[in-house]
């Protein structure tokens, strides 16, 4: 476990409620995380958010803590009226895409700078968005709607817009699921994934715009086994996908943390889990639901951030644009009206 104040541990931690409990403090003070993951469970008004986030980052000690959040639009976002605008899926944008692909990209990029200032006010500061995934015709609805588009050109693009938005409200962005979730027939949330589909395929089409994005500061694995690749693990814990396909082939080079650990898809204990997925060259691993038993088994196999994940980490924070005012209400209008 690690306790080092100087180099923090490479996990990022969920908590149970509204507010930390004792044992909680204790626990991520010992553990050290690098940063930490806010749910629906985690959100009342922006003043008790805004209390939580900077308690969090007070129990480890470090101001500059990351804390992420799910905020994409539509169903997958944790921020939710009457404090927080609704903001529409990937769907509406895909849709304006096929009309009018600049409008939608402008659409997009002031839907999430809407976002970022939202979060900035917050005080939280990556965004686990955009979904870079590509659906295919029957693939289970995980993605569904969530998704910008059915080809790589438009998801890539519209996924830049969102990139560009987060950016540029200083808000860092997550690009997933790396390398490719689209051809899921399952949801991993709750099962394996297996996707059969040759590698040429999958280089032409799942992993485009991940290529095309691989700029990006973050990005989160696919707990998803690809059988051309790699039959034996999926993304997350598999080294062959990491190094092959994720940096080499698609050439990403910033922080790479896994999806959440307590995800049916992974088996084995969490320690088998954190350890299997740090080994195979995940940054960081994710554990998003607050169980202190299942933390305390992850945080067991826990190991401080590597010279390189650090590296990466402060080139990502180093991406971060400095905001400048805008009209939120215009803005807001302005996305509704290219929507309708």
């Amino acid at each position: 476990m690690p306790i080092s104040k100087d180099i923090p541990g490479a996990g990022i931690f969920g908590c149970a409620g509204l507010a930390l409990s004792d044992e909680e403090r204790r626990f991520f003070a010992a553990v050290n995380p690098l940063g930490f993951i806010l749910f629906a469970r985690n959100i009342d008004h922006p003043a008790q958010v805004r209390r939580l986030v900077d308690d969090l980052r007070a129990c480890i000690g470090r101001a500059d803590a990351p804390v992420l959040i799910d905020q994409e639009g539509g169903r997958v976002q944790r921020l939710r009226p009457p404090h927080w605008r609704k903001a529409p899926p990937g769907t509406a944008f895909s849709q304006l895409a096929d009309r009018a692909p600049d409008k939608a990209a402008e659409a997009l990029r002031l839907n999430f700078r809407l976002i970022g200032r939202e979060l900035a006010e917050l005080g939280i500061d990556v965004d686990c968005a955009p979904v870079l995934d590509v659906p295919v015709p029957g693939a289970h609805d995980v993605i569904g709607d969530r998704a910008y588009g059915h080809t790589p050109p438009q998801v890539a693009a519209l996924g830049q817009a969102v990139c560009d938005g987060l950016l540029d409200e200083g808000i860092l962005p997550v690009i997933k699921h790396i390398p490719g979730h689209g051809r899921a027939m399952v949801d991993s949330h709750l099962a394996l994934p297996v996707v059969q589909t040759g590698l040429a395929e999958l280089e032409a089409c799942d992993f485009a715009p991940f290529r095309t994005l691989a700029d990006q500061p973050w990005a989160m694995t696919a707990h998803v086994v690809y059988t051309a690749i790699d039959d034996s693990a999926p993304a997350t814990i598999s080294a062959t996908v990491i190094r092959d396909i994720i940096r080499t082939a698609i050439g990403f080079h910033g922080v790479l943390v896994s999806d959440d650990l307590s995800m049916q898809a992974l088996g084995g204990d969490f320690a088998h889990r954190t350890a299997a997925a740090l080994a195979a060259g995940c940054d960081v691993v994710l554990h998003c639901n607050g169980n202190m038993s299942e933390m305390q088994a992850v945080a067991s196999a826990l190991r401080p951030l590597t010279a390189l994940a650090c590296d990466r980490i402060a080139r990502a924070a180093a991406q971060k644009r400095t905001p400048s005012d805008f009209d939120r209400v215009a803005a807001a209008a302005y996305v509704e009206s290219l929507l309708a």
